[in-house]
């Protein structure tokens, strides 16, 4: 029987924008002030030119990607889902989705009950 490691979904999520970082040249990511609890920081560490920290600021962090997806870069915008899913929806929707944009919005921690938006 083979059995696997655990490790959080998060850690995961981080080591694998490192891969992807290390293979393509065009991968971006943009975090709005959760870079450790989303382990953006990992690529920040890795690809300092290649991260921006968006701050408290989903709805600007979306737009942002949009833009960079624009301009030929693949956008990982990291949040909570709390506030990827009610802050900057209109932005996902107006700014992503109509246009068909290869923006990845990446959402965790989603016990939403603990996150009270602001």
């Amino acid at each position: 029987m083979c059995f696997m490691d655990k490790k959080a979904t998060r850690d995961g999520f981080g080591e694998g924008l490192v891969e992807l970082g290390e293979t393509r040249g065009d991968v971006v990511v943009l975090s709005a002030d959760l870079t450790e609890s989303t382990r953006a920081g990992w690529f920040k560490k890795r690809f300092p030119d290649r991260f921006f920290a968006m701050g408290v600021s989903e709805q600007d962090m979306i737009c942002t990607a949009a833009g960079l997806a624009l301009s030929g870069k693949t956008p990982f915008a990291c949040t909570f889902g709390v506030f990827a899913a009610g802050r900057a929806w209109d932005q996902v929707r107006v700014s992503v989705a109509y246009m068909d944009l290869n923006v990845k919005i990446v959402r965790s921690e989603e016990h939403t009950s603990e996150l009270q938006s602001h």
